[in-house]
C-alpha cells in the first residue's frame, strides 16, 4: 500500500496557486480553490518491475512533461505547472519522491530515461515538451535521442552535460550528507538554512515536508541519495560529458533557460548553443531551482516554447527575462 497521504501531499497547492495569482496581480478574494486544477497522484511499473510515481495535471492528456534535478521531486514544480496551466505530467525520477529506489545506485540520465518512458507509455501521452532541470534537464536529453518520437521539443533549465557538479552542487551534497535520521522535520529545516540551501523558512518547510517521511525514531529523506552509504557525491561526481552526443543529435526545437545566479557560466552557454542544432537561450533572474525561485518567469518561457513546439504562433519574450540567444 502507497504511504502517500493526498490530503497532505497537496495542502500546500491553494496557498501557492494565491502567489502565483497575486504575483500576477490577480483578484485578493479570488476564490483559490477554484484556480487549482485537477490533479492526482499516479504509479506505474516500469519494464523491470520498479514503480515509477508522477502529479498528473489537469484533465486530458498532459502537453509537457517535468523533471526535477538531483535530490528533489515532482513537487518542485507545482507553483510553475500553476502558472502555466496547461495539462502537465511532473515524474519522480527513480531514488526519489514515491519512486522506488534502485538495488544497483543506477541513478544516471540514460538509465532514468528508460523509467520516464515507461510513465509516458502507460499514460499515452501524445509527442512531449519535455522540460528538465538539472539532472532532468540531462535526463530529457537522453529520452529525446532514446524514444525520439516522445519529444516534440526540450526546455533545459540550468545545466549542460560540461557542468561540474562536484563544484557547483558543493553545498547540496555536503547538506545530503548528514544523519540518517532526523529527531525531527524541523531539524532538516534548521541544517538547510545552516547550509545555505534557502532563507525562506516556510518555503523550507513545505519542501522538506513533501522531501522526506516518518520511520521509526524520526525522519528521512524520501530520495535515496541521502541515505547511500559515502552519501550522494557518486551521482553528483558522475562524468555526464558523454550526454553530449544525446543533445548532438537532437532535431527538435530547444531551449536553454539559465540561472542568472545558477550553474552556467557564459561560456558554458555559449558551447551549448554551439553544440546543439536550433537551439535558444534565455536567462531568468534567480539561482539553480528556477522552478521554485521565478516559477512564473518559467512558465512564460515554457509557454513560449510550447508554442514553437507545437508549431503555434510563438510568444514574445517574457520582461522578466533577458535576451534570448540563436545558436
Amino acid at each position: 500500500m502507497s504511504d502517500v497521504d493526498t490530503t497532505d501531499e497537496f495542502r500546500y497547492l491553494p496557498e501557492q496557486a494565491a502567489a502565483v495569482s497575486a504575483a500576477r496581480g490577480g483578484p485578493v478574494d479570488e476564490p483559490v480553490a477554484a484556480s487549482v486544477p485537477p490533479h492526482r497522484r499516479a504509479h506505474v511499473t516500469d519494464r523491470d518491475g520498479r514503480t515509477v510515481s508522477a502529479i498528473e495535471w489537469g484533465t486530458g492528456g498532459p502537453e509537457v512533461t517535468f523533471l526535477h534535478g538531483a535530490g528533489l521531486n515532482a513537487h518542485t514544480w507545482d507553483a510553475t505547472a500553476l502558472a502555466l496551466g496547461r495539462p502537465a505530467l511532473a515524474i519522480d525520477l527513480p531514488g526519489h519522491g514515491h519512486s522506488d529506489w534502485r538495488d544497483d545506485l543506477d541513478y544516471r540520465a540514460e538509465t532514468n530515461a528508460s523509467a520516464v518512458f515507461s510513465v509516458l507509455e502507460h499514460v499515452g501521452a501524445d509527442c512531449q515538451l519535455v522540460v528538465g532541470q538539472s539532472l532532468g534537464g540531462l535526463t530529457a536529453a537522453a529520452l529525446a535521442s532514446t524514444n525520439p518520437g516522445t519529444v516534440c521539443g526540450l526546455v533545459v533549465v540550468d545545466i549542460t552535460p560540461s557542468v561540474d557538479t562536484s563544484t557547483g552542487a558543493a553545498a547540496v551534497r555536503d547538506f545530503l550528507d548528514g544523519p540518517d535520521v532526523y529527531a525531527s522535520r524541523e531539524e532538516i529545516v534548521d541544517r538547510a538554512v545552516a547550509f545555505g540551501i534557502g532563507s525562506d523558512r516556510d518555503a523550507l518547510a513545505r519542501g522538506v515536508f513533501l522531501n522526506s517521511k516518518p520511520v521509526e525514531g524520526g525522519f528521512i529523506f524520501r530520495h535515496h541519495l541521502a541515505n547511500l552509504r559515502g552519501g550522494a557525491a557518486p551521482l553528483f561526481d558522475a562524468d555526464t560529458s558523454g550526454l553530449w552526443s544525446a543533445f548532438e543529435r537532437l532535431t527538435v526545437p530547444v531551449l536553454l533557460v539559465r540561472a542568472s545566479c545558477g550553474f552556467l557560466t557564459d561560456d558554458l552557454e555559449e558551447e551549448f548553443l554551439a553544440r546543439v542544432p536550433g537551439s535558444r537561450s534565455v536567462t531568468i533572474e534567480g539561482r539553480h531551482n528556477l522552478q521554485e525561485d521565478a516559477p512564473i518567469a518559467l512558465a512564460e518561457a515554457i509557454a513560449s516554447a510550447l508554442n514553437r513546439s507545437t508549431g503555434t504562433t510563438d510568444s514574445p519574450p517574457s520582461p522578466s527575462s533577458s535576451d534570448t540567444h540563436s545558436a
